[in-house]
């Protein structure tokens, strides 16, 4: 890898791990065309680079049982760093919050909230994420189905 950007084999490798985090280095070195030691020091370099961030195991919601998801956009009372830095916190105690973005445009943050069903959205909603300080409207979508999903934009 040169010092400002990843080249042709960083890609493929990256490639390569985004679809199998668990290959081994040998075989990806065979992937892209490269022994296992310069794969294994390319690795480490995307890795101190900040570019490969961790590793991890991808989980099915669906599984684990909870495969309803619902998109909620909220909009505060107060766009001051103290609000969203308030908001923010209590987001970070929902296990059904599974994303959470702050946002340019009409609302402040959306969010991708994950349960078992509508009645254990409708209690996440009322039980908990109505209570939260700061909180001015609050507006939700129910996906239908997913069209493309990634984890990240490699190029």
């Amino acid at each position: 890898m040169t010092n400002t950007s990843p080249d042709r084999i960083d890609m493929a490798i990256l490639r390569a791990l985004q679809q199998n985090g668990r290959i081994t280095i040998n075989e990806l070195g065979e992937t892209v065309g490269l022994s296992a030691s310069p794969a294994a020091r390319r690795v480490r370099l995307l890795e101190e680079a900040g570019i490969i961030s961790g590793y991890a195991a991808l989980i099915d919601e669906v599984a684990l049982g909870f495969g309803f998801s619902v998109f909620v956009s909220v909009k505060l009372d107060k766009q001051v760093d103290k609000a969203l830095a308030r908001f923010e916190a209590a987001i970070r105690g929902f296990p059904e919050v599974v994303d959470c973005w702050l946002m340019t445009g009409n609302r402040d943050y959306l969010l991708r909230i994950a349960t078992t069903g509508l009645a254990d959205f409708e209690r996440f909603l009322v039980g908990k994420f109505t209570r939260v300080p700061g909180v001015a409207s609050i507006e939700s979508s129910i996906p239908l189905r997913r069209v493309k999903t990634g984890l990240a934009r490699i190029s």
